[in-house]
C-alpha cells in the first residue's frame, strides 16, 4: 500500500520538471503560493502545511500557468480569502474549475481520494454539488480532448509510481462518492 507522503510528490516533480523548468515543490507552513525564479534561485511551488492534496492542487495551478504567468508571483492571480460574497465566490469557482479538474485527475492517477474545495467556510453558502459537477465536466473534457502537456506528463508519472492504470477507467457519469482506492 503506498504511503502517500508529500515527499513522494517532491521527488516525482523534481524528476519530471526541476531541471527543465527550474522549479521545485516546497512544503510550506501556511498559505500556498508560487514564487517565480529569482537570480540563481529556482521558482518555488509552495503548498500548505505539508498536505499531499495541497501539493497536488498547487502543481495543477503550475501545469495550467503559461510561461508569462510563471514569471509573476502567484501567477498574477487575485485571491479573496475565506468570507467571500456571492460574486467573489462565483469568480473563485470559475477560475478553480480547471486546476481542480487537474487535481482530480492527479488524484485518480495516484489512487487517492479527491474532494472539491470551495474554500469559503465563513462566507456565503455555496453549492458544493454544483461546483463538483462543473469540475467533473472539465475532467471529462480533459480525458476526451486532452489536458495541458505538463499535467499529462505528471499524471503518467504518478500512475507509474503508484502502479495505477493511465488513462483511468472512464466512468459514465460523475461519481456520487469520490473515493478511490
Amino acid at each position: 500500500m503506498p504511503s502517500y507522503h508529500y515527499h513522494e510528490l517532491q521527488v516525482l516533480f523534481a524528476q519530471e520538471f526541476e531541471c527543465e523548468f527550474n522549479t521545485i515543490l516546497v512544503a510550506g507552513t501556511d498559505e500556498p503560493y508560487y514564487q517565480p525564479a529569482r537570480g540563481d534561485d529556482p521558482a518555488e511551488i509552495v503548498f500548505a502545511h505539508g498536505f499531499y492534496a495541497s501539493a497536488l492542487h498547487e502543481i495543477a495551478h503550475w501545469c495550467i500557468a503559461g510561461a508569462q504567468r510563471r514569471q509573476m508571483f502567484d501567477y498574477g492571480y487575485w485571491y479573496h480569502p475565506d468570507g467571500r460574497d456571492a460574486d467573489q465566490q462565483r469568480a473563485f469557482e470559475q477560475v478553480e474549475i480547471k486546476p481542480q479538474a487537474l487535481e482530480w485527475l492527479f488524484s485518480l492517477a495516484a489512487g487517492v481520494r479527491f474532494q472539491v474545495s470551495v474554500d469559503n467556510l465563513s462566507g456565503v453558502e455555496v453549492d458544493r454539488q454544483g461546483f463538483q459537477a462543473r469540475v467533473w465536466q472539465q475532467v471529462e473534457g480533459y480525458l476526451e480532448h486532452g489536458m495541458p502537456a505538463r499535467a499529462e506528463r505528471f499524471c503518467k508519472a504518478l500512475a507509474k509510481f503508484y502502479q495505477r492504470p493511465w488513462p483511468p477507467q472512464r466512468e459514465p457519469a460523475m461519481p456520487v462518492s469520490v473515493e478511490y482506492s
